[in-house]
């Protein structure tokens, strides 16, 4: 089987071609402002480059902090209605009150509340009240609010009463764009909440992003299916991705830190990535990210889906250095690296400069640093590796020693020795980590749920089938699919034996 990754990061576009599980052929190009036509470049590069047909083509795996950048710049999101089945409980804090006031301010369409929702052990709060929903449908409609939020008091455990909401919204307001909290957060109602509204905030987004990816395939004459990846190292059909882009927003440091496993042949480790703009830390548990504790904010906004647990921090190639005081980051040129950094004719002066002037790569023009006094390039590269050290061990899971993988297009500022790490391994086509980690990825399926009056083993067999249905719906092969984690936490202070257990499984793309 042959299949193109494809990582779009701030600075620079990559693309890996694997035929099976050989590494055939990777690219590296800047960044565009428009991502397509970065894409566009790199595809084209890697199949001429290759010599590859685009008919032998079996998939194609892009990896996007499209969604992320649009929230964080405030921008391309759309207005939401936000409706919530809970009266008379969770009144007192109502849908977007613990959002940042200028993010609210744009995507906030109105907030309703409607009587139902159920309790802890799935027994109904109150009925669901279907003529208060469908006066708030036709509100709705009337405002011409596009796209809607459904949550639902415990809707992990039951979700009727979020589905009977939707089902009378799309009677009343043919066309609109719903999502359903239970499809998307764990327990924990604000949090899971804010999930889903940011979703909804960019189906729009994610909509006219999906066919764009499509249509560069197009152009290029590749038909192959297209997948995109999310948080947790693994993939979805296209399809699937545009109705949850939120499952997409930290889909690169994942996409990196599964390639770096992939090619250093280690489960269990640390992966410190250095791109132009920032180094992200995170740790290998199986040859997967470790996942993010409960809330992790997005935003500014608490959310509590699945997330990689990864530090990031304002160190990287493109990182402006300042001399006095000495400082590296976070301000960085970015993808104009090219055109801007000293070792390439520019004026600004790097940490990539500050590298090849010490020794560390050999890049652009060496002779552009020569004049560089030799005590600042020696304390800008400690004061790098300083940084690194410290985030490190901030991500360490504990005080054992571990192997650290360097991966990124600027992963010689990485030292080659930091306190309490083995050995700092260096892997073949480590630059382009994210685009190989995108193309070896797999479907998954996750479940996180309240089980009660059954044993434990019966709770995590019937989570299980429930994360197979899910990643086979995402585009897994079922023939192929493995439990990969299993958690499981007895709640004492709920009645009837209760379990909470949550089971993620992959498997690989039909």
């Amino acid at each position: 089987m042959i299949k193109i990754g494809i990582d779009v990061g701030g600075t620079n576009t990559d693309a890996a071609l694997l035929e099976d599980t050989q590494v055939r052929h990777v690219v590296k190009t800047p960044t565009t402002a428009d991502i397509m036509n970065g894409i566009r470049t790199s595809l084209k590069n890697i199949l001429e480059e290759s010599n590859t047909d685009t008919s032998s083509v079996d998939a194609v795996m892009i990896g996007t902090t499209h969604y992320n950048n649009a929230v964080v710049q405030r921008r391309a999101l759309t207005p939401v209605a936000a409706v919530r089945v809970g009266l008379p409980a969770s009144a007192s804090l109502p849908p977007f009150c613990d959002w940042p006031e200028d993010l609210a301010s744009i995507v906030n369409a109105g907030h309703y509340m409607v009587r139902g929702g159920n309790e802890y052990d799935g027994r109904p709060i109150v009925d669901f009240h279907s003529e208060d929903m469908r006066e708030i449908a036709t509100k709705i409609r009337d405002a011409g609010v596009t796209s809607v939020g459904i949550s639902a008091v415990f809707s992990p455990l039951t979700a009727e009463c979020e589905e009977r909401a939707a089902e009378i919204l799309r009677e009343e307001c043919p066309g609109v764009a719903i999502t359903l909290s239970h499809d998307l957060g764990r327990l924990g109602l604000l949090e899971r909440e804010n999930v889903t509204l940011l979703n909804a905030a960019l189906l729009e987004l994610a909509t006219t992003t999906t066919a764009a990816f499509v249509k560069a395939l197009a152009e290029c004459g590749i038909e192959a299916p297209l997948y995109i990846t999310q948080n947790d190292g693994s993939i979805v059909h296209a399809e699937y991705a545009a109705k949850f882009p939120i499952y997409s927003f930290s889909s690169g440091s994942t996409n990196s830190m599964r390639g770096a496993a992939f090619l250093s042949a280690l489960d269990h480790a640390i992966v410190v990535d250095v791109g132009g703009t920032t180094t992200d830390i995170g740790c290998l548990r199986q040859g997967f990210p470790r996942e993010a504790n409960n809330v992790v904010r997005v935003g500014g906004i608490r959310t509590n889906f699945r997330m990689p647990d990864v530090l990031s921090i304002g160190l990287g190639g493109g990182s402006v250095v300042n001399k006095s005081p000495l400082s590296v980051g976070p301000l960085s040129v970015g993808y104009e690296l090219a055109q801007q950094a000293r070792i390439f004719g520019g004026k600004e002066l790097t940490a990539t400069d500050i590298a090849v002037a010490s020794g560390r790569v050999t890049l652009g023009k060496s002779s552009f640093v020569n004049d560089l006094d030799q005590t600042l390039v020696g304390g800008a590269i400690e004061l790098c590796a300083s940084m690194i050290a410290e985030a490190v061990d901030r991500m360490k899971p504990d005080s054992s020693q571990i192997p650290l993988i360097a991966v990124g297009g600027a992963a010689f500022l990485i030292p080659d020795r930091i306190p309490g790490i083995s050995e700092v391994v260096k892997v073949p086509h480590g630059s382009v980590a994210n685009a190989i980690g995108a193309a070896i990825a797999q479907v998954s399926g996750e479940v996180d749920q309240i089980f009660h009056n059954i044993g434990r083993e019966e709770a995590i067999d019937r989570a299980r089938e429930v994360a197979e249905e899910k990643a086979i719906s995402a585009g897994a092969n079922p023939s192929t699919i493995q439990l990969v984690e299993v958690e499981d936490l007895p709640l004492a202070y709920l009645p009837g034996n209760a379990l909470r257990t949550r089971v993620r499984v992959v498997g690989d793309i039909t």
